[in-house]
Order: structure tokens, then sequence, then C-alpha cells
């Protein structure tokens, strides 16, 4: 699949949209099923038109076939025909603002490119940064 990174300037979300889509992945997290580790995190995912897609992280006792929030949000949505993203939300509850993992970074850079990461935690702290920070030399179609 080819990345959907824009040439120029990419826009940005606007704060409200940030803080809406933080929302909403509070509440997906909620739905996590995490039995075995008790790590809940909810993701939300938004089009450049405003469709906002949520997921929240699967958890299975052979650990391996465990699906993280922001690889189901991706995977909701590409089912679903959507594309052209520009931004996700990811809420979990730890002692430090929780990125995207290696796996899931690899999965949002290859189906929206470089786009906005919003992170939250349940006490209020939030963190904006682009996927290229957390993932400065991404592996994609340009290497094949």
């Amino acid at each position: 699949m080819k990345s959907r990174r824009r040439a120029g300037r990419p826009r940005r979300p606007t704060r409200s949209m940030l803080k809406a889509m933080a929302a909403l992945a509070i509440e997906a997290r909620e739905r996590a099923q995490a039995p075995y580790s008790g790590f809940r995190v909810g993701a939300a995912l938004k089009t450049r038109n405003g469709e906002i897609v949520t997921g929240c992280n699967i958890e299975n006792a052979s650990y391996g076939l465990t699906m993280c929030a922001e690889r189901v949000a991706v995977f909701k949505a590409v089912s679903e025909g959507l594309s052209d993203f520009d931004a996700v939300a990811v809420a979990a509850d730890a002692k430090r603002l929780t990125p995207p993992c290696g796996p899931c970074r690899q999965i949002l850079w290859e189906y929206c490119g470089d786009i906005t990461v919003h992170l939250v935690d349940l006490r209020g702290r939030a963190r904006t940064l682009r996927l290229r920070e957390l993932l400065p030399m991404p592996f994609d179609s340009g290497n094949l």
C-alpha cells in the first residue's frame, strides 16, 4: 500500500478537533479487552474530511495475536473504504504518555503517512507530534 503523504506542509488538526478525538479515544479505551495485561488503550483515527474511526486494544492469551488500539482503528477504517487520514489520538492510563508501539507506527506510516499523533492520558496530560518524530526512518514502498 502506498503511503499517503502530501507534498508541502501538512495541515494540522485544530486543538478543538484534537480534544474531541482525545475524548473519543478515552471512550474507546473503556471497551478494551485487556484481561491479561490490564493495560487498556483507545485510539481515534480521523480522515481529512472529518470521519473518525475508533479502536481499542484486544488481547489474546497467545499475546502474539493481540491487536493494539491503533491498528484496530486503521484496519476498521480501511476495511470500510476510508483513506486520507490526518490525525490519530491515543489514550492510555500510565505513568508516561503512551505512544504507538513499533508495529503500530509502521502500520500508521503505511496507511496514513506523516500524520499528527496526539497522545493523552486520563489525568489531562497531552502531547502532539508528527509520526515522523516517532518513526524517523520508516520502511515503506520506497524501500522495495
